[in-house]
């Protein structure tokens, strides 16, 4: 019996080094909308938001949880994903950061103008908010192909618009992201087919300056 014992620890011993240890735990969950699918209709519809919530941002969700799976960015937050990767990883790691990011500055009821330092610095960098929307409009409807326009803030807290192709994030360039634009075709065509001006200018009444202030004041 106590020979068998041995015999057993032995192939025991033999044995775990060879087991897996992979950890197959889904990282990242979509996140909800923070309103209900026809709230921002009829500037944004249901339906646009429900292949936008639901089919793409889930995609992109699912897709970054397959591609770090037993690599270096397995245990990561995403932001740190955003900043340091590429390829496959980074695009799918962007696309969940810029959507989440996307959705949470839309409101049903948003405030309609900005207002205290972050109307400050609007006016520092841009003369009026008639000129940033001006200038930002014309960075969404101009961005060849698919892509982010964005307005962001530097260390310093002044402003400047940019806009990046495909799932460009500005994190990448030191900057801080404090409203954006989703002019990717499935963000809009439903609703207003090659019409990207008019999908523009619509979602101006469903930009929430309370949130963009927050962002600022944190940065």
């Amino acid at each position: 019996m106590f020979v068998s014992m041995i015999a057993t620890l032995f192939l025991s011993l033999l044995i775990i080094p060879t087991m897996t240890t992979t950890d197959t735990t889904t990282r990242f969950v979509p996140r909800d909308l923070p309103y209900a699918y026809d709230a921002l209709a009829p500037h944004v519809s249901e339906e646009t938001m429900r292949y936008h919530h639901d089919k793409h941002y889930a995609g992109y969700v699912a897709k970054l949880n397959e591609l770090v799976l037993d690599t270096p960015y397995a245990g990561q937050p995403l932001e740190d994903i955003v900043v340091s990767a590429d390829g496959p990883i980074y695009n799918n790691a962007a696309q969940m950061w810029n959507h989440e990011f996307f959705f949470d500055q839309l409101s049903p009821e948003p405030q309609t103008r900005p207002e205290g330092p972050l109307l400050a610095a609007i006016e520092r960098s841009f003369g009026s908010v008639e000129n940033l929307k001006a200038q930002l409009d014309k960075a969404a409807v101009g961005l060849f192909g698919s892509g982010w326009a964005w307005l962001v803030a530097d260390k310093q807290g002044d402003l400047s618009i940019v806009a990046e192709p495909n799932a460009g994030n500005p994190l990448r360039r030191g900057l801080v992201p404090l409203l954006c634009f989703d002019v990717w075709e499935h963000a809009y065509y439903i609703d207003y087919r090659n019409r990207r001006a008019d999908a523009v200018a619509a979602l101006w009444n469903c930009i929430d300056w309370g949130a963009v202030e927050r962002r600022y004041e944190q940065r």
